[in-house]
């Protein structure tokens, strides 16, 4: 009994090494590729204090560690959505809350707004591309129904069209040509006139 409870201590504790690890791998290569999207595995290994054996145990490839990174990174992003009521406050504050949760995630996963990066290594399931327009699409199809919102257009277009707005307010901030409380404001007003437009904005 005794040998089955020290085996079972051992195992558990060898998984919350593991955890441990891929975390620590994990939050080095978001910091890492995120200021150097080419960086290879010794320098995530050393940022992450392991060995790059240790990175190689658990991720078989950069292009998995990468992938792993990007899936890792949807589910913070669906959980700042789901924290954000965009299904319960006013269209345009939701679209406003939408937007803020999208500069928080930016702001933590900047290699995302690297499309080579998002293109090249899209993970098998979890991809913020599948994860996100939905939600905002959802938010664009209730603000068309109470009349917030202009319903001439379709909504995942409108959606897209959101998204991408974020993106070049993101490129912006990033290439220094606009601070970023003026680019987030820019870009929630020209979003806010994107989807309320036609009926919205007359009435």
């Amino acid at each position: 009994m005794a040998d089955s409870l020290d085996t079972a201590t051992r195992s558990r504790s060898r998984r919350s090494d593991a955890r441990r690890s891929i975390d620590a791998i994990l939050n080095a290569a978001r910091t890492v590729l995120g200021e150097r999207p080419d960086a290879g595995m010794e320098e995530i290994a050393t940022t992450a204090g392991v060995t790059r054996q240790t990175v190689y145990a658990h991720f078989p490839s950069r292009d998995a560690l990468v992938a792993a990174l990007i899936e890792t990174a949807a589910d913070e992003y669906a959980a700042l959505l789901d924290a954000a009521g965009l299904d319960t406050a006013p269209p345009a504050d939701a679209l406003a809350r939408f937007l803020d949760a999208g500069w928080r995630f930016l702001r933590r996963h900047p290699l995302l707004l690297n499309s080579a990066v998002t293109r090249n290594h899209r993970p098998e399931s979890n991809d913020p591309h599948d994860v996100v327009p939905p939600r905002l699409e959802r938010l664009v199809q209730r603000g068309q129904r109470t009349g917030d919102f202009d319903p001439s257009l379709p909504a995942d277009w409108l959606a897209a069209a959101v998204i991408g707005l974020q993106h070049t307010a993101a490129e912006e901030i990033a290439d220094g040509r606009r601070p970023a409380d003026e680019a987030a404001a820019l870009c929630l007003e020209s979003a806010l006139r994107l989807c309320g437009g036609g009926q919205a904005a007359r009435r």
